[in-house]
């Protein structure tokens, strides 16, 4: 993984360009208006969504395996952004509580027990009354099915990317102890995506 990430980010840089994932507009938007004041952003790539977190005044850190990405967030975004390098499975990096964390287009790249490990540590360092936003891709997607079977509803494809595509009872079985409390459907560059939202009460 860690190798896979790191030469995309070398080859292809910005990939994603610089315009946040409309799921991270929606999440900001939501986080304003329950005065969430620090962000935890896992996979924080280059920095893409976390800085209209920033804009809105809120305090933003990442996790980011690959080095390239987090040299490319400094160079945009500046270096006064907390961003720990290594793999969200080794999580957590730091002993704090977040208000907000957001974690977008990761979790459908792990296998069963690692995407557990991600919504049991993400739970973990969220603040009593806090949220946590995911999202995913969905069996809707027309790569769904394509590429070599590794498991339910699991293909490896794209020179070597292996996806999990959900529905909502798989959603349902993986976020049940972690607080979800609605699952939204959202269009991310044609793909169609989960934004799935969860309360820590």
């Amino acid at each position: 993984m860690t190798e896979f990430w790191e030469e995309n980010f070398i080859k292809k840089q910005e990939m994603w360009g610089f315009d946040p994932a409309r799921s991270a507009l929606f999440t900001k938007d939501f986080f304003v208006k329950k005065n969430i004041k620090n962000v935890l952003i896992p996979g924080i790539g280059y920095g893409r969504n976390a800085q209209i977190f920033r804009e809105s005044g809120m305090t933003v850190t990442g996790i980011e395996i690959s080095k390239t990405a987090i040299e490319l967030a400094k160079k945009h975004y500046g270096t006064d952004m907390t961003i720990y390098h290594g793999s969200v499975l080794d999580m957590p990096f730091d002993q704090k509580k977040y208000d907000g964390i957001f974690c977008y287009a990761l979790i459908h790249l792990l296998d069963r027990n690692e995407r557990a490990k991600l919504i049991s540590d993400c739970y973990k360092q969220l603040s009593e009354g806090g949220y946590l936003f995911f999202t995913s891709i969905t069996k809707e997607a027309q790569s769904y099915g394509q590429g070599k079977a590794i498991g339910k509803d699991r293909f490896e494809m794209f020179g070597g990317v292996q996806l999990f595509f959900y529905d909502r009872e798989t959603i349902q079985e993986d976020f049940c102890n972690a607080g979800l409390f609605e699952i939204a459907e959202i269009k991310e560059d044609s793909y169609p995506f989960y934004l799935i939202k969860c309360h820590k009460k």
